[in-house]
């Protein structure tokens, strides 16, 4: 395809980089020179410097050829402006814009976005997705990722491997044995910051994060027997009361009655607006750096705290605060820049949040074409996990999975076949209408869509 991508920013350099090793055909457009040149230097992609909100740099970035367009400059206004352009003056039949601000995510405004008023096909919402990640973090206490496919009856989870996992050192194909009622399979693991593709007389490693699909009904059941036994938190402590602490608690209060949260936020205005937009969560207006707010907030009797302000720094300084008043706490902090996660062992931080990836996954499963309808990114995108449906044109429809030609980079996780859960052997056999959850490398994703015979966007 033909796509041109608007801001070269972290996410847009992450996409440009994804979809051109994917061989898809990529225009980069930013009005930051530095930006284009680091793009130019690092990516093998069309770069152009210029204002994407004039039809000139359009028509320079071969518009009217282009598939699909996809707006993530910092500026929404931008990214809304870029997408009528490209529908009026290029008809450019897909149109992706990322969106922050949440007055303009309101649902009683969405018939704003259509073909006679702002044509938007797909509007990402980072803030929204991050806080639907912690919170599916949150339902999996003891996995590090935890992200559903096929009607959310298959979970990919994302499993360390600690010091007291009991199924350490132990090859793959026994472990099958071991557990002959669990219906997990794991697709391999990140070591040494490669993803390796396990066989089955390989083992998982002390510090391996396992990617593992499962039947989402054993999720419990599957981290126990990788010696996870977390309970699931039910008081949390959030700080920093922005989009993603807003919608995080707002998610939360309507899903998890049980919990009980407290919202730490510096901004007094902003306390008082969520304060009366939440039903059941406390409010408390302060400094989350200061040991006296964190005494307010009863921090000997929080389970999870997670420090989600604008400010990388403020949030791996209040973890570590956490760390030290009080111990045994699960921290989850949000940083925006990758080589924090250096520091994250040395600092006992659980886990690191980065939000670029969250949004590239999320633009990404709309960039594949027909049946491929969700994906999720591994190592920056180096490989991505799928949900496709085999349709009838299918080469893979009657053929045993040992006999489909499937490339050693491409491995099937889960199958949903009516509302049978299926982890295939060497003999499974796919049929049509099979939803079909599985791992492929980044370039591979063409042989993929060819796979499944998919012919439109």
């Amino acid at each position: 395809m033909n796509i041109i991508i608007c801001g070269a920013g972290r996410v847009g350099f992450t996409i440009a980089k994804l979809l051109s090793e994917q061989k898809h055909s990529i225009t980069v457009v930013d009005q930051s020179s530095e930006d284009i040149q680091r793009i130019k230097e690092s990516l093998d992609v069309n770069a152009i410097v210029g204002k994407a909100t004039y039809p000139s740099i359009l028509e320079k970035a071969n518009g009217s050829e282009a598939d699909m367009i996809i707006a993530v400059t910092r500026n929404d206004e931008i990214n809304m402006l870029i997408c009528q352009i490209a529908q009026a003056t290029f008809n450019i039949s897909k149109k992706i814009a990322r969106i922050r601000s949440q007055n303009y995510l309101e649902p009683k405004f969405s018939k704003i976005y259509n073909k006679e008023n702002i044509p938007i096909d797909v509007i990402i919402s980072p803030e929204r997705e991050i806080a639907k990640s912690l919170q599916r973090k949150l339902e999996a206490p003891g996995a590090l990722d935890n992200i559903p496919f096929a009607e959310n009856k298959i979970r990919l989870l994302e499993i360390l491997i600690n010091e007291n996992c009991p199924i350490k050192k132990i090859k793959l194909n026994e472990l099958t044995k071991k557990f002959p009622e669990l219906e997990a399979n794991i697709l391999g693991v990140i070591r040494n910051d490669k993803f390796l593709l396990l066989k089955k007389n390989d083992v998982m490693e002390k510090g391996d994060k396992a990617h593992v699909i499962i039947n989402s009904s054993q999720m419990e059941k599957t981290l126990a027997a990788f010696g996870h036994n977390e309970k699931i938190s039910s008081k949390i402590l959030i700080i920093g009361g922005g989009n993603i602490g807003f919608n995080l608690a707002k998610n939360i209060e309507e899903s998890f009655e049980s919990a009980r949260i407290k919202i730490i936020e510096k901004n007094k205005e902003r306390a008082e607006f969520i304060a009366n937009e939440l039903n059941n969560s406390i409010i408390i207006n302060g400094d989350a750096l200061d040991e006296d707010v964190l005494n307010e907030a009863n921090l000997e009797e929080i389970e999870t705290v997670l420090a989600l302000t604008n400010d990388d720094e403020d949030n791996l300084m209040i973890s570590v605060l956490v760390e030290k008043f009080s111990k045994n706490k699960k921290t989850m902090a949000l940083t925006n820049k990758s080589n924090y996660s250096l520091l994250q062992s040395s600092l006992k931080i659980d886990d690191l949040i980065d939000p670029r990836m969250s949004t590239v996954s999320s633009i990404l499963k709309h960039v594949h074409k027909g049946t491929i309808e969700s994906a999720y990114s591994i190592l920056d995108g180096e490989y991505e996990v799928i949900e496709a449906e085999i349709i009838e044109t299918s080469e893979l429809i009657n053929k045993e999975l040992k006999n489909s030609n499937l490339p050693d980079e491409i491995r099937i996780g889960a199958i949903l076949r009516g509302d049978d859960i299926i982890i295939p052997r060497s003999n499974f056999i796919f049929q049509k209408d099979d939803k079909v959850v599985f791992l492929a490398r980044n370039d591979q994703i063409q042989l993929v869509e060819n796979i499944f015979r998919i012919s439109s966007i």
